[in-house]
């Protein structure tokens, strides 16, 4: 025990008045982490989620079926819906407007109250409050009995009362906020492709409903397709940058959207709708492909780590497919290893979605469904389903079948490669690769490894590097394209192995749920740096390593382990003075400032490798953890990142170039 003339000032102070109580919103400026998951840059694209999903609350109830969202010129999000409108009259227990009680109060909402909605996504109830406390202005706009309402706050404190500033003749709600900088001191700048991404799902999702996003911040040239060839071309006009998201089908466009590069079995995506128990929406359909890309929600929240109702569809469509295999005695002539759930899934794309009135989530982030009943129904409907569409298409069902027995076969083979790959490991005493540069330290959370582009580049690496946290791996030409690889020959690639054998972990192993997990708790490293050269065999390189890890190592990227080395395109120098230029515009900006306005007396070199340089070099500008450029990868949202590592690294041609002729024109190549 601590003797009281031991004790420090501040321990002695603390009495009942060292408690303080949070009044309003005052919680959420403290901590927003707790409440939008953190304040980076996903943290800040959580908010015009949580609008939206307050506007996509309404639609579901069949209110809406409109709804516009706006970047502004200073990054101020507009969201606007043509809904029933915030109420706006007095609040019984409040004594103030329901709009500022549903602005102001955590917890305030008509989510609550089964007579409002049936169903709803969001942040329990606490969402657009959350939008309020984090945002330095917000003004909410409401169409509503023929008035328009207006209220303004600031940092969630009202500026003043509700006002009516007009009348019109429609509905809905305007939300208009700015993010504090105060709390996003890393970024307040939105991305597009980011907010796109999620809306384009909730479109899917939500069919009939019509979201458009567009960017008001800066102009781009407007690229129509020509009707008789299909082809992108550039009409000479500058717009906004604007798209539609509208889906008639819902689900199955949604399968058609991420299966655009594959080559398919099933002809039509098979659908599963049911209402009995619970509103169930699934769309699944199988491809040539290796990989099983599975997506569930829940009231439209991405439930990344799936449920129970993820459990109750691999259950169904595994009983279904078994059940007519052996009605059709399919299997009397497969002799190998007893088949597995996951063997039923090989080449699956599948989008699972259902609408639970109270659903029971595994912690505050929503990633996981744990509502026992949900298993049951979702199993029953996708089992109905599919026997019904096997029963009709036999020919399918047989290739499907076939398709099951090769996976069985290559999940043998590859449990062997899996093997191999452990005896060589170096916690069991089998090495460490022969062209690893380890490092001394042994904590992992101070080690990083460089996984470098070819022998030349890794002994400049290896020269550079401080040898006591950086280990160097070269990578010998490029790695296997695992997109087009079956599971086996994946594991037979020496380069691959190598990875495994250098980070000190095992290959993916199924959990009683069939989901595939990695165990850390051994990983050599906690950051593994991908160091190509900074062009187009460089970029193809990082993308075939990146499509191993999210196929193989998901773990690694989901725990934040894994990052893009940015060496510099240019060196521009005028005697001993050097600038390091990573795009076109620093290289300009340094080419002035050394030129004083003048083209010539610089030099500039520009880099075509890693080889190019000195070790100096690049431990100045790649390396040294003190002045580097390190880009961490994230899925902010899986549906489209499998989506585009299929396109891109898949066989289907047609996709991948219209995704370049839509996307080409908005890339900065050199950034």
């Amino acid at each position: 025990m601590i003797e009281n003339e031991q004790m420090t000032k501040a321990e002695q102070q603390y009495s009942a008045d060292s408690i303080q109580v949070l009044e309003g919103l005052e919680a959420v400026r403290k901590r927003p982490s707790m409440y939008i998951g953190d304040i980076s840059e996903r943290g800040l694209h959580h908010l015009v989620y949580e609008v939206v999903d307050n506007s996509i609350d309404e639609a579901m109830g069949g209110f809406c079926d409109n709804i516009d969202v706006r970047i502004l010129e200073d990054n101020s999000i507009r969201v606007e819906d043509n809904g029933r409108g915030i109420p706006t009259g007095m609040h019984e227990k409040e004594h103030r407007s329901a709009l500022e009680v549903v602005l102001t109060v955590l917890h305030a909402g008509g989510k609550f109250s089964k007579n409002s909605y049936k169903v709803s996504g969001g942040l329990h109830g606490v969402g657009v409050s959350c939008v309020n406390a984090l945002s330095d202005l917000l003004v909410a706009e409401i169409h509503r009995e023929g008035k328009v309402f207006v209220q303004k706050y600031s940092k969630g404190k009202p500026l003043g009362p509700v006002e009516v500033t007009g009348e019109c003749t429609d509905h809905g709600t305007i939300i208009t906020f700015h993010p504090d900088p105060e709390i996003f001191t890393q970024t307040c700048i939105y991305k597009y492709d980011t907010l796109a991404a999620r809306l384009r799902e909730l479109s899917f999702l939500n069919r009939g409903i019509r979201i458009k996003l567009t960017d008001y911040r800066e102009k781009v040239e407007e690229f129509v397709k020509d009707p008789l060839s299909g082809e992108s071309k550039a009409s000479g006009m500058q717009v906004f940058r604007s798209e539609v998201f509208y889906s008639e089908k819902g689900l199955s466009e949604f399968i058609d959207y991420l299966d655009a590069g594959a080559e398919r079995i099933t002809p039509d995506p098979v659908c599963v709708n049911s209402d009995k128990i619970i509103p169930i929406d699934i769309a699944l359909q199988y491809n040539n492909g290796y990989s099983e890309k599975i997506y569930s929600y829940v009231n439209n929240i991405n439930t990344i780590e799936g449920g129970t109702h993820l459990q109750g569809f691999k259950m169904g469509l595994t009983r279904s497919l078994k059940n007519y295999a052996d009605r059709n005695k399919m299997l009397e002539k497969y002799k190998g290893d007893e088949l597995k759930q996951s063997d039923f899934l090989e080449g699956l794309t599948a989008v699972v979605s259902v609408k639970v009135a109270e659903p029971q989530f595994e912690g505050q982030t929503k990633t996981k469904l744990g509502n026992t009943e949900v298993t049951s129904a979702v199993s029953q409907a996708t089992a109905a389903a599919v026997d019904i569409f096997l029963e009709e298409n036999p020919k399918v069902g047989r290739t499907i079948v076939e398709k099951v027995v090769l996976a069985a076969t290559a999940r043998t083979a590859a449990r062997k490669a899996r093997e191999n790959i452990q005896r060589k490991s170096p916690l069991s005493g089998g090495g460490m690769p022969g062209k690893l540069a380890d490092c001394s330290e042994r904590d992992p959370e101070k080690c990083e490894i460089f996984l470098v582009e070819g022998d030349s580049a890794g002994g400049t690496a290896k020269q550079g590097r401080d040898r006591r946290t950086q280990a160097i791996l070269p990578l010998r030409g490029k790695i296997l394209n695992v997109e087009k690889a079956a599971g086996g020959r994946a594991f037979d690639s020496q380069e691959i192995q190598n990875i495994y054998t250098a980070l000190g972990v095992t290959v993916a192993q199924e959990d009683e749920t069939g989901e595939k997990h990695m165990d850390l708790s051994r990983l050599r490293y906690h950051k593994v740096v991908i160091m190509t050269d900074a062009d187009v065999d460089g970029s193809h390189i990082a993308c075939l390593i990146l499509t191993f890890f999210f196929r193989y190592m998901f773990d690694l990227i989901k725990n934040g382990y894994v990052y893009l080395a940015t060496p510099p395109l240019y060196k521009v120098w005028k005697g001993k003075e050097e600038i390091y230029c990573w795009t076109e515009e620093q290289r300009e900006e340094a080419a002035l400032k050394l030129g004083k306005g003048s083209d010539k007396g610089y030099n500039i070199q520009r880099y075509k490798g890693l080889g190019e340089m000195s070790e100096a070099q690049l431990w100045d500008t790649t390396m040294d953890p003190s002045r580097r450029r390190l880009r961490q990868i994230t899925i902010d949202n899986a549906a489209q990142a499998e989506r585009t590592f299929s396109m891109l690294m898949g066989d289907d041609v047609p996709p991948r170039r219209q995704f370049i002729e839509e996307n080409a024109h908005y890339a900065n190549i050199d950034a």
